[in-house]
């Protein structure tokens, strides 16, 4: 059983510390992504775990031992990086045997472990080309292939995906969550600075901020429970909108009144302390509709509408001129700039989040 366990890890370069007390738990078979924007941490700590930086404290376990001080080499950890570094001299078959030479294997594993890999991710037809006659797409499957066949105990990939276009991000993302569902048994770490790659591709989730793990769940998890503003504004697209407003009442249900004019009973409890408290009600885009009833959320005029046939997105400025946010309407919608309208949202699908940013979910 391949498992990961990361024990208060930290990380600092000189007086400069990017990373600080990091728990996480991975079990076997998982697929783990590491999100977040640029410079939380995300790359740093997956090289971490593949020994390609040092550990300034904390623990790091691979099945139970501690690999802190252990070689890269040794650690029976396989990367995939961003840029797909093949040897543009060799063949599809060389660069995939090429780690098994080194190791010293029969002529006969070489080929047995290659044949296996190219079959897997659908590379055999190209065994025999050099990288440049290869797509992107098809020279990361080379590079993903060069990592299957060391038969590792964990899978690393470094943001794989980011040098291709847009079409090939989306096949190749497929082909990523084939290859994980043909090898169950196998655990991946993940980092990507994509949330629809984290979404579709994860177990579970790790978003990172600022050197801190914001939170740790599955992705459903993150997008309906989320534990902060940041992660509740991170996940999902567009970004969640958030309202100015005040507690009114508490209790097992939590009425707030918006500084937009609305008002809207929570199904989330709150505490006494929290009456009269300055909170921030949280909606997404695609939770929002709109109404002509006086029981809204938020009065708001349109600013632009992006008409893509499936769905209608606005982008609004509420009535009192200080808060913009977003609708996105399932749908053709025959709605033009300037116009004024009223938008509520199912109780259920409302989030309240305190002064702190913290979610009353997670308090």
């Amino acid at each position: 059983m391949t498992s990961l366990s990361l024990k208060n890890v930290s990380k600092s370069y000189g007086t400069v510390e990017v990373l600080r007390n990091i728990d996480l738990e991975i079990q076997q078979g998982e697929l783990i992504v590491f999100v977040g924007p640029s410079g939380c941490g995300k790359s740093t700590l997956l090289r971490m775990i593949a020994g390609l930086e040092r550990i300034t404290g904390g623990e790091l376990e691979i099945d139970g031992m501690v690999v802190n001080n252990v070689p890269p080499a040794q650690r029976g950890i396989a990367m995939v990086f961003q840029s797909y570094a093949l040897y543009p001299h060799m063949t599809v078959y060389d660069n995939m045997a090429f780690a098994l030479k080194l190791a010293g294997k029969s002529r006969a594993e070489i080929d047995t472990a290659v044949r296996a890999a190219a079959d897997r991710l659908q590379l055999t037809e190209y065994l025999d080309r050099l990288p440049k006659a290869l797509s992107g797409g098809q020279r990361q499957r080379v590079a993903i292939g060069r990592s299957i066949v060391r038969d590792p105990k964990v899978f690393l990939f470094d943001e794989p995906l980011s040098n291709l276009d847009a079409a090939l991000r989306v096949a190749t993302r497929i082909e990523i969550a084939q290859l994980k569902e043909s090898m169950p048994d196998s655990t991946m770490v993940y980092v990507t600075h994509d949330q629809v790659e984290a979404m579709t591709l994860a177990t579970r989730i790790v978003v990172l901020h600022g050197g801190n793990v914001e939170q740790f769940g599955a992705p459903l998890e993150l997008y309906e429970r989320p534990a902060n503003t940041f992660v509740a504004q991170f996940i999902g697209s567009p970004a969640m909108n958030l309202l100015e407003a005040t507690v009114t009442t508490a209790g097992e249900t939590t009425t707030v009144c918006t500084t937009d004019g609305g008002e809207a009973v929570v199904p989330i409890a709150s505490g006494a302390s929290d009456a009269d408290s300055n909170v921030k009600l949280g909606v997404r885009p695609e939770d929002l509709t709109i109404t002509e009833s006086d029981r809204f959320l938020v009065a708001a005029t349109v600013e632009m509408v992006e008409a893509l046939g499936e769905t209608t997105v606005l982008y609004l400025k509420a009535q009192n001129g200080a808060t913009s946010l977003i609708a996105k309407l399932p749908g053709i919608h025959a709605i033009s700039r300037g116009t004024p309208i009223r938008l509520t949202a199912t109780p259920e699908k409302l989030h309240l989040f305190d002064n702190e940013g913290r979610s009353f979910l997670h308090r």
